[in-house]
């Protein structure tokens, strides 16, 4: 192994779990922001040792009061491009950033958008910031929103700080608020929703979607909502303001308990009432010019783009503990056609 090493010293303590890298998990120093996958990894690598033996298998045996040694190799600068891209900060410190991400930026370097990406934009704005991720250099994404959806999202800077977001994720403690422009407007009274199997109603007219989501069998760029399989799920929507006359659409704010891919479209699909503009999940319906006006139905049917924004972000600092919460207003697009919705029922 070639470059620096950090040695990282574990006492194993009292009743260890019967493996290796599970009880390695739970005794490494907090500081060193270590998860069990990372752990597993460096197992494998070579860079775990008892006395002058190497542990390769994640499944040995390991007794209280055994002394572990980590060899932590230094963190590795990663291939993905950097590059000078404008970025809205909203909050930065030496541990995480908060980015108002515009719509068409896509999150991560994939397959059709290898740069352009808010990764490539974080690499050349937090440069040597970056303490490292799982053993590169690189930002700590620890949730996404999609390419056209515009918004705010945390990423970490430095292991501990991924780690400490991750868990909050996890635990669905994260304040995630979005709002979106749907075509009709949800009602209690609607009996079409009391008979849809998932959907639920809470105090305060708030809509609960519950379903399993995994990708579709026949579409592997959509996702569907299935009942047994797939990954749990739960949208909670609340009308905001209706909107035409008579109401032909309506602002709702979503909020995501879980963190699905697509999840709010396509509860909201699934409810019947879908996002306006979304090209995937929205169908071909068209809002009514009766209700709306000729020139708001018109740009809402041109509208390029899923009407959904990430509004509100709320969280716990990770190392300070400190509450953290950030507010997006909505982005000139979308308020301009919130702005024309508004037109007709003004007028009524």
């Amino acid at each position: 192994m070639s470059g620096p090493l950090r040695l990282i010293r574990v006492v194993i303590a009292a009743d260890p779990p019967a493996r290796l890298d599970k009880a390695l998990a739970r005794d490494v120093p907090e500081q060193a922001a270590l998860s069990r996958s990372r752990l597993a990894r460096l197992i494998a690598e070579g860079c775990v040792r008892r006395g002058a033996e190497v542990l390769r298998d994640q499944t040995a045996r390991v007794d209280e009061g055994e002394v572990i040694e980590i060899d932590l190799p230094e963190t590795v600068a990663t291939e993905t491009l950097s590059q000078e891209i404008a970025l809205d900060i909203v909050f930065e410190d030496d541990d995480l950033i908060v980015i108002d991400k515009p719509a068409g930026m896509v999150v991560h370097p994939a397959p059709g958008s290898a740069d352009g990406t808010l990764v490539n934009a974080l690499l050349h704005h937090c440069g040597e910031a970056l303490s490292g991720i799982g053993g590169e250099r690189r930002p700590g994404i620890v949730h996404r929103i999609d390419k056209e959806t515009s918004g705010l999202l945390v990423v970490a800077k430095n292991d501990a700080a991924h780690h400490g977001l991750a868990a909050q994720f996890e635990a669905h403690s994260v304040d995630r608020r979005y709002l979106a422009l749907v075509h009709g407007c949800p009602d209690p009274a609607d009996p079409r929703l009391a008979g849809l199997r998932g959907i639920a109603w809470e105090p305060g007219a708030v809509l609960r979607i519950t379903t399993q989501l995994a990708r579709h069998r026949h579409d592997r760029q959509r996702q569907a909502v299935l009942w047994s399989g797939g990954r749990h799920a739960v949208t909670r929507a609340r009308v905001i303001e209706p909107l035409g006359s008579p109401t032909a659409a309506s602002l709702v704010e979503c909020r995501l308990e879980t963190g699905r891919t697509h999840q709010i479209r396509v509860h909201m699909a699934y409810a019947g009432h879908g996002l306006i503009g979304d090209p995937t999940y929205g169908g071909k319906r068209r809002l009514s010019a009766k209700a709306l006006g000729d020139a708001a139905a018109a740009a809402a049917q041109a509208f390029p783009r899923q009407a959904l924004h990430a509004a509100t972000l709320g969280f716990v600092h990770p190392l300070s503990g400190a509450p953290m919460a950030f507010e997006s207003p909505l982005p000139d697009d979308l308020a301009t056609l919130l702005a024309a919705m508004r037109t007709q029922r003004g007028s009524g």
